[in-house]
């Protein structure tokens, strides 16, 4: 279970002020797949952060009573000056997990060859996804964050990536980011619509898809209507 109690967002660009949440009081519940829907630049991205622990709110608090991932995928945190294996070990050190098995598991999923004990810095951005992607899946979190989740390689190894993220969300929830409404068919069976500041849950995946697409064109007509 994931609870945002009275949680508030904000920040100023350009000297005004951007609100991405309002007092919002919202429960992710254990085991739930949830897709957060929402236009462009409503801050979708930073809320889930803001659950993932690497932003805070201006203003509230965000409880949990299980492990929340990173965002799957996500690349940006690895030290470049060490290996592959060593930014897996240190990882694997981190969430309490056996190191070595750690380093075999993504070492082997990732397929980057003797590039696996090289500099980060010397890999490619194909090769530094992979080592990304391998890592996310190896560690067991109630909770995976996904945020425009993409799979680097050729189809097989996309379909390698597929199965085994299919197999982790089968024994754990996840809040998706994603404007791929197949996916969020394909993972989520509930969903969370973020619009001016409100964060609304709805239990059915296909109400929450409605009211996302409501809002968007509600949101082209006040365009329309403006020129």
């Amino acid at each position: 279970m994931i609870r945002l109690e009275n949680v508030s967002k904000s920040f100023f660009l350009h000297g005004e002020e951007r609100i991405i949440a309002q007092n919002v009081n919202v429960v992710f519940p254990t085991g739930v797949s949830v897709a957060m829907l929402g236009r462009n630049g409503t801050g979708k991205s930073t809320l889930l952060s803001m659950i993932g622990g690497t932003s805070a709110p201006t203003a509230g608090r965000i409880l949990s009573d299980g492990t929340i991932s990173w965002p799957v995928g996500f690349a940006g945190s690895f030290n470049n000056e060490l290996t592959g294996a060593q930014n897996v070990r240190f990882i694997a050190r981190v969430y309490g997990v056996d190191s070595e098995e750690m380093v075999d598991f993504v070492g082997d999923f990732a397929e980057i060859g003797q590039q696996y004990h090289e500099p980060v810095r010397t890999y490619s951005s194909g090769m530094r996804s992979r080592l990304a992607f391998g890592l996310s899946m190896g560690v067991r979190f109630d909770c995976y964050l996904v945020d425009e989740v993409t799979s680097a390689g050729d189809a097989r190894f996309r379909k390698k990536s597929l199965q085994i993220f299919t197999d982790r969300m089968g024994k754990s929830g996840a809040i998706f980011v994603s404007h791929g409404m197949e996916t969020v068919r394909r993972f989520c069976t509930a969903g969370a619509v973020l619009e001016q500041g409100q964060l609304t849950y709805y239990d059915d995946i296909e109400e929450a898809i409605a009211v996302h697409h409501h809002n968007l064109h509600v949101a082209e007509n006040a365009v329309y209507d403006d020129d």
